[in-house]
């Protein structure tokens, strides 16, 4: 069993509003969710309007399973729009 860790770091350049933020931010992690099959949380930045920290987690029973959904997790995220990628880190379990 490998479980797997998607922490990204994202700036919403439009949110001009912590309530702005939130529905943004609602939005990416119901359509990441529902896309992927996978256990999504805002883990950081809860304060502050226009940063944020995701954290995504995944269980398979192959590595490269992991991986091969993690970057198509942020490519989906970058053609949203909505927000932007500021960085991402994957760990291995």
């Amino acid at each position: 069993m490998v479980v797997g860790v998607l922490t990204l770091e994202l700036f919403l350049g439009g949110a001009n509003s912590l309530k702005e933020k939130r529905r943004v931010l609602k939005s990416v992690i119901d359509k990441i969710k529902s896309r992927f099959n996978v256990s999504v949380a805002e883990v950081g930045g809860q304060d502050s309007w226009q940063r944020s920290t995701v954290g995504i987690s995944f269980v398979s029973c192959e590595q490269a399973h992991v991986h091969r959904v993690f970057a198509a997790i942020v490519r989906f995220v970058e053609a949203q729009g909505e927000v932007l990628i500021t960085d991402y880190r994957t760990e291995l379990l």
